[in-house]
């Protein structure tokens, strides 16, 4: 007899992902990973909406840089979260380049 598995509750559903993505500031300078929150619950869109933010700081790099994917979904962010921190549904936030612990956390 096989079960179906129950769905989480509201509150630990999968409601974003925080992703990180590396960006070349200048030629010949490393690219610096940076982190965006975004409150969409699938991964693979989440990481477009994140690369097309990343473009405003400028180009995203086309290779692995130290380890770092160019673009890596990090984490994912509970529903719960988003709304704790602020973040509506579709909406990308810039968390800058230092570890988002604030974010993660929760």
């Amino acid at each position: 007899m096989s079960e179906t598995p129950a769905k989480p509750p509201p509150a630990l559903a999968i409601g974003g992902w925080m992703i990180g993505v590396m960006v070349e500031a200048e030629a010949g300078a490393p690219a610096v990973r940076q982190y965006y929150a975004v409150a969409r619950p699938d991964r693979n869109r989440a990481e477009w909406a994140a690369v097309d933010q990343a473009l405003i700081l400028g180009a995203v790099a086309t290779s692995p840089s130290g380890g770092n994917e160019p673009v890596e979904a990090v984490a994912p962010l509970q529903a719960a979260t988003l709304k704790a921190m602020g973040l509506a549904p579709g909406q990308v936030r810039p968390l800058g380049p230092r570890w988002p612990r604030r974010w993660l956390a929760r």
